[in-house]
């Protein structure tokens, strides 16, 4: 039986602990879920300990930067570059290397995009246009003057909104596009003839591991390296030019400092699983398939919400679950009673968004623990509201 309050919200009943748990309750947004079968034990180790200069090791890069050209049928006008810094690097890497020669319009409708507003007006004092949403929202994106650099999050990892695909984007634009689309690749099909600038990390859809960057520059992008000189100093994990040139090694395994082998080789592994699953339209398939198993989860609880309440942008890796009456303490109480059980690890919302769930649906989650989830939501709902 439901109960209501006096104002006719619904109370879901006390709930028994459910006995079944998800076999990886692993559902964090980044570092996310170790693919399915990953064990230390799998990795190569031949370039562990040795130079990522010698032979071996920018062998094993290249090969990484190769399955990532695979993995997302990237055109070969593209290049691929592992740098430092996680993706937030690659992206002020971007930034600093190839902004200030026209207008700049920064969009921002989660944390991250406001931390690209930040960098644009506060340390490269560009006086961009703002073009904000609130969460959960985007804003209208048919009015982005183009003649600007534009740049955006295509998948807000702390909002749950995505950009619905690339049409708004215009072949003729005059600026460049930059796409922090750290938890976009290997879930989405990108349209890269629109993309001049991309960013990511590996801790994301492939569920590796943290602190390096990969940055994708499009044959425009890397025409403005080579024509702009930015009028402000750049520290030297920054510089992808030398000698008046593109540095090329930077795109074929010379990376500028040193890289963790450890974790590219731990990318190598989860690249070399997507493979198996058929590529990216594996990867896109898993991820459609957690996602939808999620909805279902919400659309069976009137307690449950999604923070995009339109499916036309709402995530389908990051997903924003609102929670009825629920603020940041309860969703604390929540997540804290998941995490004693082993039930689901790092729910809570981000800590800028609204109160709320945030469940990762990338494609290294399995779709049978989406399910399992369900029932253990239900169980500390009830357990938090009665506590």
């Amino acid at each position: 039986m439901t109960d209501t309050t006096a104002a006719g919200a619904t109370i879901a009943p006390a709930v028994t602990k459910p006995a079944t748990k998800p076999a990886r309750p692993f559902f964090s947004s980044g570092p996310c879920a170790k693919p399915p079968g990953w064990d230390a034990a799998r990795l190569a180790t031949e370039s562990l300990g040795r130079s990522h200069r010698s032979k071996l090791g920018k062998t094993r890069l290249q090969y990484c930067i190769d399955l990532m050209r695979e993995m997302l049928r990237l055109p070969e006008t593209h290049r691929i570059g592992i740098v430092p810094g996680s993706d937030t690097g690659a992206f002020e890497m971007a930034m600093w290397t190839m902004l200030g020669a026209r207008g700049v319009t920064t969009l921002a409708w989660e944390s991250f995009g406001e931390g690209w507003v930040t960098d644009a007006v506060k340390q490269l004092k560009l006086d961009p246009t703002v073009v904000r949403a609130d969460y959960g929202q985007l804003p209208d994106l048919d009015k982005i003057d183009w003649s600007d650099d534009v740049l955006f999050t295509w998948n807000g990892t702390t909002s749950g909104v995505r950009v619905p695909d690339g049409e708004w984007i215009p072949v003729d634009r005059e600026g460049l596009s930059f796409a922090d689309a750290t938890s976009a690749v290997f879930a989405y099909d990108i349209p890269w003839d629109k993309i001049d600038v991309a960013t990511f990390s590996w801790q994301k859809v492939l569920g590796g591991e943290g602190a390096h960057g990969v940055l994708i520059l499009g044959p425009r992008a890397v025409e403005r390296l080579q024509d702009h000189t930015p009028a402000w100093p750049l520290p030297k994990v920054f510089r992808l030019m030398a000698k008046g040139a593109l540095a090329e090694g930077v795109f074929k395994g010379e990376t500028i400092n040193t890289p963790s082998m450890l974790a590219v080789e731990d990318a190598i592994f989860a690249l070399e699983w997507a493979r198996g699953l058929g590529g990216l339209e594996g990867l896109i398939a898993r991820s459609d398939a957690n996602a939808a198993a999620l909805e279902k989860i919400v659309a069976e609880r009137d307690w449950l919400g999604h923070l995009a309440e339109d499916r036309g942008i709402r995530s389908k890796t990051s997903v924003c679950l609102t929670v009825e009456g629920a603020d940041e303490a309860f969703i604390k109480k929540m997540a804290s009673l998941l995490e004693k059980e082993e039930a689901a690890f790092d729910v809570a919302g981000y800590r800028d968004a609204p109160a709320g769930l945030r469940i990762w649906c990338g494609a290294t989650v399995d779709t049978a623990d989406i399910e399992a989830l369900g029932p253990w939501l239900d169980w500390a709902y009830a357990t938090a509201r009665d506590s």
